[in-house]
């Protein structure tokens, strides 16, 4: 990612009817946490163009205190870029990043509301498990959902 690309991501993430405003602004921090300074951030960053454009991206880190388990923290594709396998090939270029450096586990949180219930069968979709819930974590009847994909 290059700043070039943030005001396209930007628009990517304000026009994502699952993101809540306050959401935006938190994928923004690690946009610029990010851009500020890659190497030291704690994220990786992978950005997909589709006919010259940016179509989307995914953002991901080791998770701090282990050995070899990694979170993908922001994942997002352009509303109308959607379902031509632009997140497919993004979930699967961070994948084979992660396995490069000797990650074992990718882990994602999601919520549990029926607008993420395309999100949940994307990622079901690519190996991923639902392997927790904690009820009522995002709000009351919004439950974080836990999903894992062992990477080796």
């Amino acid at each position: 990612m290059t700043q070039a690309d943030k005001p396209a991501l930007m628009h990517i993430l304000r026009h994502t009817p699952e993101f809540k405003p306050y959401e935006v602004l938190v994928a923004e921090e690690v946009i610029d946490s990010y851009l500020g300074d890659p190497g030291s951030s704690g994220f990786y960053t992978l950005v997909a163009e589709a006919d010259s454009t940016v179509a989307g991206y995914i953002c991901y880190g080791p998770t701090p205190l282990t050995e070899g388990t990694w979170d993908i923290y922001w994942m997002a594709v352009a509303p109308d870029k959607q379902k031509q396998g632009i997140g497919s090939s993004l979930i699967g270029m961070a994948e084979d990043e992660i396995r490069k450096k000797q990650g074992r586990l990718a882990v994602i949180e999601t919520s549990s509301i029926p607008s993420y219930a395309n999100t949940r069968h994307f990622y079901s979709r690519h190996g991923y498990e639902t392997i927790a819930s904690l009820p009522d974590f995002y709000s009351i009847g919004d439950d974080k959902v836990i999903l894992l994909k062992r990477l080796r």
